[in-house]
């Protein structure tokens, strides 16, 4: 099996994290915080995808943030990479079996939502997932969880809870709402932006839903917060670059440091 070869390449350097961390889009800053103890790039790791997105690092680190071991996916995969959703996620199935319990997600999105502005931060309470292939398609794996998983609280209140705590604390702005998940590559037209408003979204992205559908359905803790890096509000939508989500991103970046980081330390 696929996912054993990659466990058993991954052992020796396993550091008994129960905490796992998915840094999305320009979100690599954290890695800057870490202690990092081992950094494998994923194209030595048996089975694992390889990322293609020239903002994603592609290395999977085992280390220390804020003294409590991680596991850290500095870049991640996407469906419009030409991957499936299986190797999409195949990512969270490993950290699973390895120890983790708790996943932490980030990523660049744009806003939907009129009072959001660039570089804010939001807390995703909830997602739409309107991507065309789900990850959980075809025989299920009893060992990894049940055929239907609920999904009632996709994103764990009590993780949202001390989000909150310690944005207050830090006096760190947040927003919080609704992801929607599309399958991309090509940006929203203003039309589709109007759409995603419409059917609740606060904003859009091409990523994240797999692993948390994957995570939820092997019973792992979720949280996932929304760098938001353009905005599809009438009004607000122009022509972007990747070098402005990037630049957005990095603008958020110390906030977002300093909330997972401290979040990692209580959780």
């Amino acid at each position: 099996m696929q996912i054993q070869e990659s466990i058993e390449f991954l052992k020796p350097y396993y550091n008994q994290a129960k905490i796992g961390i998915i840094l999305g889009t320009g979100l690599g800053a954290l890695v800057q915080d870490i202690e990092i103890e081992h950094a494998i790039p994923y194209a030595d790791i048996p089975n694992f995808p390889v990322s293609t997105v020239e903002s994603h690092q592609g290395k999977l680190l085992f280390g220390k943030l804020n003294q409590v071991p991680v596991i850290v996916m500095q870049g991640r995969f996407h469906y419009y990479e030409g991957y499936s959703m299986q190797q999409v996620s195949f990512p969270v199935r490993v950290f699973k079996l390895l120890g983790i319990q708790t996943l932490f997600i980030s990523n660049a999105s744009g806003g939907l939502n009129p009072s959001f502005k660039v570089s804010d931060l939001m807390l995703i309470t909830d997602h739409i997932n309107l991507l065309p292939e789900h990850p959980l398609r075809g025989k299920n794996e009893d060992n990894f969880g049940p055929r239907f998983p609920d999904m009632s609280e996709p994103y764990d209140s009590k993780l949202i809870a001390l989000a909150k705590e310690v944005a207050q604390e830090l006096a760190i702005p947040l927003q919080e709402g609704v992801y929607a998940a599309v399958q991309g590559p090509s940006l929203e037209t203003p039309a589709e932006y109007k759409f995603l408003r419409i059917i609740g979204g606060d904003t859009v992205g091409m990523s994240t839903v797999p692993e948390n559908i994957v995570a939820r359905h092997m019973g792992m803790r979720v949280f996932a917060v929304s760098v938001i890096t353009d905005l599809g509000v009438p009004g607000f939508i122009k022509k972007i670059s990747l070098q402005d989500v990037l630049n957005a991103a990095a603008l958020a970046e110390p906030n977002l440091t300093r909330l997972i980081s401290e979040m990692v330390k209580r959780v």
